[in-house]
């Protein structure tokens, strides 16, 4: 099952994109389910995907440092859209979780066809990497 446009449109990488690629995107995603204590995405292991909550809870560690509660309509993996490379963090289900996921090679040719797309990535990632250097 895909995932409903206007959860995906609440996630601000995508909020600039028309009906039609909202539609696009949506339809690429994939719904996943995952149980309460299952990891989702393990600090250190190789990411291929990008994740929006429908329904439920996650907590997100670096380490053995809680960092963050994720509800519907958070997402993460993000950064591994972009390099392919291991998860920055630890993301376990706090209660039975809905997801809809995207993989890179799916998401690519959004972001080489939608500059707002890119820019808002990109911004992410700056953001990112200021809260990474002021720990």
């Amino acid at each position: 099952m895909s995932a409903p446009p206007e959860l995906v449109k609440g996630v601000p990488l995508f909020a600039d994109l028309d009906k039609r690629e909202l539609q696009g995107l949506a339809s690429s995603m994939k719904e996943r389910t995952f149980n309460t204590g299952q990891t989702i995405a393990s600090e250190g292991q190789t990411g291929i995907g990008f994740f929006v909550i429908a329904e439920g809870s996650a907590k997100v560690t670096q380490g053995d440092e809680e960092r963050a509660t994720l509800g519907p309509g958070d997402y993460f993996g993000e950064i591994a859209l972009i390099d392919d490379g291991t998860r920055t963090a630890s993301v376990t289900a706090d209660s039975d979780l809905k997801v809809y996921g995207l993989t890179s090679w799916e998401f690519r040719p959004l972001v080489e066809t939608n500059a707002s797309i890119a820019w808002k990535l990109l911004q992410t990632m700056a953001k990112r990497l200021r809260e990474a250097e002021g720990r």
